[in-house]
């Protein structure tokens, strides 16, 4: 299901035009559909976008040369596990079996945000674990790593209870009321894992409906009496509602399948993927059946999921890899597979969208290359943008030895590079 398009709105009282507004020139980019442009940002937006070479910058503005990347929207991560990122070479337990140190956690979690960060995401939502003995510690430490990342980029935590339902869970259900009102908390569950599914869904949701706050479940999906039941509650509640993985989806028979998702879709509720493999403690197999989805109508979004920890101790939290394994394992279109990471997955933060346009957000991504196909098969140099301010920079360089100096291949570097010990003896040089 496509996003809504919605026509960009002037800024606020000098959000992104008037004095004291940073400016910044992106020159000589390329977008998608071929274009060479120049884009300028004022403040946190797009201000114009013009040919290539058309557009200079605002007097004391700066000016980056986009010469040979493609630019886009910047993607977003729907799902991370922020309290047990950068984990899975601890010793001990993992972090979700032992009482938490809160500021390993902010250690680990501002480590996560800023690789993620520097792979594009410039919104992110993570998954916490809050429970008895626990209590709100890992949160907290997240809530000041958001602080910390302001200006840099935006992390919303969901706050995840594991029993909500009866009388083992009352301290759940406590914990999730208090952590809504720190604010800027999303209503979260994990039903698999509460002897009652059905009645933490009701305590999810009805925590998410008092306070106005989305809700977020960390859930299989394969349960369809269970997915009946939510996209029945679902279409009550006025905020928005998220579930993933699903990938027990693709394992029920196709018509149960079929019929959940029309549901779900109906109930506007939203299905996010990991195509890089699964999280929590079993570390879940497998991927939602994205094409059937789809083809119900239901918004799917492409996430990370866990980030080097025990679920996935080889995660990279990279979204242009989970677009690529949309596009190379599910039959996505190139185009079809960015939109999970990037339209859909700031459609599913509830958060505005971004075009290279005039008045639109300031939320971009440059990558070395000409092709959105060559980008998700290659993307190491890339160029983040968020609020209008470059926020991070990764530079890619491939080196041969002399003997691939006759090759000429395409974009090769004629400039050689004095030798170093041990190193290529100054060959040709490839920007990646």
């Amino acid at each position: 299901m496509s996003a809504d398009r919605k026509q960009p709105q002037p800024p606020e009282d000098g959000a992104a035009t008037g004095a004291g507004a940073t400016s910044l020139l992106l020159s000589h980019a390329r977008l998608a559909d071929g274009r060479a442009v120049d884009v300028r940002l004022v403040g946190d937006r797009i201000e114009a976008v013009g040919t290539a070479g058309s557009l200079g910058p605002v007097a004391g503005g700066a000016r980056v040369d986009l010469t040979g990347h493609l630019l886009l929207p910047a993607p977003a991560e729907p799902h991370a596990h922020a309290d047990t990122a950068l984990s899975a070479d601890s010793p001990g337990p993992a972090p979700y079996d032992v009482p938490c140190d809160g500021e390993e956690v902010q250690r680990r979690a501002t480590e996560a945000a800023l690789l993620q960060l520097g792979h594009g995401a410039t919104a992110l939502r993570a998954h916490v674990r809050i429970a008895a003995g626990r209590g709100l510690t890992s949160l907290d430490a997240v809530l000041r790593t958001r602080r910390s990342l302001h200006g840099l980029g935006e992390l919303t935590p969901v706050a995840v209870p594991r029993l909500l339902t009866g009388v083992a869970g009352a301290e759940g259900r406590a914990l999730l009321r208090d952590a809504v009102r720190r604010g800027g908390v999303v209503a979260g569950g994990r039903p698999d894992g509460d002897p009652d599914p059905a009645g933490h869904l009701e305590a999810v949701l009805t925590v998410a409906a008092e306070h106005g706050v989305p809700a977020d479940l960390h859930t299989e999906g394969d349960d369809p009496v269970w997915l009946a039941r939510l996209a029945a509650m679902a279409g009550e509640l006025g905020a928005g509602v998220t579930i993933g993985p699903c990938a027990g989806l693709a394992r029920l028979p196709s018509g149960v399948a079929g019929r959940a998702a029309e549901r779900l879709a109906a109930a506007g509720v939203a299905v996010v993927c990991l195509p890089q493999g699964g999280c929590g403690e079993a570390g879940s197999r497998g991927v939602a059946p994205v094409g059937l989805l789809r083809a119900a109508g239901v918004r799917v979004a492409a996430g990370s999921g866990a980030l080097r920890d025990a679920a996935n101790p080889v995660g990279r939290g990279d979204p242009l890899e989970a677009a690529y394994l949309l596009a190379s394992q599910a039959g996505l279109a190139p185009e079809e597979a960015y939109g999970a990471v990037s339209a859909e997955a700031r459609a599913v933060l509830g958060l505005p969208e971004v075009r290279v346009e005039a008045g639109f957000p300031a939320e971009l991504l440059a990558v070395r290359g000409e092709r959105l196909a060559g980008v998700l098969s290659l993307a190491y140099s890339r160029i983040v943008v968020h609020r209008g301010r470059v926020v991070a920079r990764t530079s890619a360089v491939r080196e041969y030895c002399d003997s691939a100096a006759a090759l000429d291949l395409p974009r090769q570097a004629r400039t050689k590079r004095p030798p170093e010990p041990g190193g290529p003896q100054a060959g040709p040089v490839v920007r990646s």
